[in-house]
């Protein structure tokens, strides 16, 4: 069975994907304690390690690890976050992780983040983390864009996923086929359990009545999208169509934000005028019923929305673990 360790790790999307393609954890780290607290109660004799990955010593696993992987913090590099690149702290984490490769020299590696590192900088960020690893020297380095929409996940959403491969396997890497399964919401959101969310306002389930399935802020009475989105905001063509958005049980969802009901990235239910709650967000981001989220309710829609969804997860393991075993 291949081993991993993961850093960065969430509230375990990427984890929770590995171990479902056969792979055995060797240590699971994440920072904040909530999180922490959810991967425990969810892989209860994983070896879990909260705190900071830059406190990680990992020269003991040396030539024990097939893959090293992690989520750097999206905020660093994402188009909704601070902009800042490596010049963020958040940033320099991917430089830590290099060092990281070097002390346990895994036979491969994996690096996730938001598909907004590809743009970032006119492209800049990314050719210095690329720079970065090539110049490690002991590994050959792919790079893709993968939408989870194609690996059986209600959603589109788009990750960049980052390999290395040592240079003592020889074989090339392929990224995992697309699945011919398409999912769509009408095919999770149903039987879900019970569970709590955020909710609406009086004013603003007014306005989101208005709204039918696939619509958004266009689908308004002009007046009322002078009132709802303010002068400024129509003058300049009225923003993207995720204002004031209802999702239809038809399609695939938008990609999951940490919350369902900031303006600018609404995700109100098909069928209901509210938000979707927890249990909607875990089924779309595929994690099983089952799985636990401990923590406030904000809390819980952060660790689902900045999740790897389980399935893209188990998509790229299944894809490694064939690769290493046919080396």
């Amino acid at each position: 069975m291949p081993k991993f360790i993961e850093v960065c790790a969430g509230a375990g999307g990427l984890s929770s994907g590995l171990i479902k393609a056969g792979f055995e954890p060797l240590l699971i780290n994440e920072l904040i304690k909530p999180f922490c607290e959810t991967l425990q109660k969810n892989h209860p004799g994983a070896n879990i390690v909260q705190g900071s990955m830059t406190d990680l010593d990992l020269i003991a696993y040396k030539n024990k690890v097939d893959l090293l992987c992690g989520g750097v913090p999206c905020q660093a590099f994402s188009v909704a976050g601070l902009m800042k690149g490596l010049d963020d702290v958040r940033g320099k984490l991917i430089i830590h992780f290099n060092k990281l490769i070097n002390d346990c020299e895994p036979k491969m590696f994996l690096v996730e983040n938001v598909k907004g590192l590809v743009s970032h900088n006119n492209g800049e960020t990314l050719k210095n983390i690329l720079t970065l690893f090539e110049n490690n020297g002991k590994y050959k380095i792919y790079h893709k864009v993968l939408n989870a929409k194609d690996y059986e996940v209600p959603q589109k959403r788009e990750r960049i996923i980052i390999i290395g491969v040592h240079k003592n396997i020889k074989k090339q890497f392929t990224y995992p086929e697309k699945s011919k399964k398409i999912v769509l919401l009408k095919d999770v959101l149903y039987n879900v359990p019970e569970s709590k969310g955020c909710e609406y306002s009086s004013y603003k389930k007014k306005i989101m009545e208005l709204i039918p399935p696939g619509g958004c802020w266009i689908n308004l009475p002009k007046e009322t999208q002078l009132e709802y989105m303010g002068e400024k905001m129509l003058a300049s063509g009225g923003g993207k169509r995720g204002i004031a958005r209802r999702l239809t049980m038809d399609e695939q969802c938008l990609t999951l934000t940490t919350s369902p009901c900031q303006k600018q990235t609404e995700r109100c239910h098909p069928s209901e005028t509210r938000p979707l709650n927890i249990r909607e967000y875990a089924r779309i981001q595929t994690f099983p019923d089952s799985y636990i989220f401990i923590g406030s309710i904000g809390n819980q829609y952060k660790q689902i929305g900045n999740a790897i969804p389980v399935n893209l997860a188990f998509a790229i393991g299944k894809q490694i673990k064939s690769f290493l075993e046919n080396q």
